[in-house]
């Protein structure tokens, strides 16, 4: 099998030190960078004479630093990768010019699916010091959950939520009707998942906007929306406004997903900063994912492996 000359990694990309002896099956030279590139110029002088880099989900990687490294063959993303659209890699632009760029999927959705409930059961429950969400203490049994979008993440929180006999409601540009025959899952259209439900979680892609000042509106009181995305899935302003009335809770994970750290000031405004998928199981399963598409690329050069497109792979 032939192996690749350079891999770097130009970024933290959460590698254990099992994982980054693993890609040298693979590699002539590897070098892993445990810091954040300060500027452009600093990422395309750590790409180099690089062959394959790996790269997270932090950090645009467009034209202006791919066209700058002629050498680049590979991309390999340690992170989701769902489509070109909501990629932070410009994949248009890496097909047209012959690098292979390849993603992962399904390795963090337990942890989302444990921060939604642990935060759900502090707010209904009262223990974080503020009355509860529904004015008594109750439990998740007979919650009505909307879920945004009903992909592998979302799927994890309704199962997770499911299990303690929570309500699943869900909207999504696509009908899942396997999933409402099998789990009893109720589609609706957004306006009235937004009315009816207690919570509403959003696990849309990234870059996608669904909530703006007539949803708030009609989402109102007494109610508390999850976004666990990489992308705030709401028009500012009109979040703000909601964030006003009474007894409303917004809870997000990641600074990405926060919409503007002003928010942070709110005290109905949660943010624990970092991913709530990236527990010591995912990233395990992270290093295993991102390794296999590094073994089929290897595989490829080499003529011994003919289709690259696995579900999470561009070329």
């Amino acid at each position: 099998m032939k192996k690749i000359r350079k891999l770097t990694a130009v970024q933290p990309v959460s590698f254990l030190p099992e994982g980054r002896e693993a890609v040298k099956a693979y590699c002539e030279e590897s070098v892993f960078y445990d810091t954040e590139p300060e500027s452009d110029g600093e990422l395309i002088e750590r790409i180099g004479d690089s062959d394959a880099v790996f790269v997270s989900y932090n950090r645009p990687i467009g034209e202006k630093i791919l066209s700058a490294c002629p050498n680049l063959k590979y991309i390999g993303m340690c992170c989701s990768l769902y489509s070109p659209a909501s990629s932070n890699v410009d994949i248009t632009y890496a097909e047209q010019h012959g690098i292979t760029v390849t993603g992962i999927r399904d390795y963090g959705d337990e942890g989302v699916s444990e921060y939604v409930i642990a935060e759900l059961i502090r707010r209904l429950h009262g223990t974080d010091g503020n009355p509860p969400l529904l004015g008594e203490i109750s439990e998740l049994s007979g919650i009505r959950a909307g879920m945004l979008g009903m992909g592998a993440s979302a799927q994890a929180v309704a199962r997770g939520l499911s299990a303690f006999g929570a309500d699943i409601r869900y909207y999504s540009r696509t009908r899942k009707t396997e999933l409402e025959k099998e789990n009893g899952y109720t589609y609706q259209e957004l306006h009235n998942l937004l009315r009816d439900c207690d919570v509403i979680c959003s696990c849309l892609s990234k870059n996608v906007t669904l909530l703006y000042e007539t949803e708030f509106q009609i989402l109102g009181e007494n109610k508390m929306l999850f976004n666990t995305a990489l992308s705030p899935c709401f028009d500012l302003s009109a979040m703000e406004k909601w964030l006003d009335q009474k007894n409303t809770w917004y809870y997000c994970d990641t600074l990405m997903g926060l919409g503007d750290e002003k928010l942070l000031g709110r005290e109905n405004v949660r943010c624990q900063k970092r991913s709530s998928g990236m527990t010591r199981q995912a990233v395990r399963r992270l290093n295993e994912k991102v390794i296999e598409n590094l073994r089929k690329y290897c595989e490829q050069i080499s003529g011994d492996f003919c289709v690259m497109n696995n579900g999470s792979g561009y070329k």
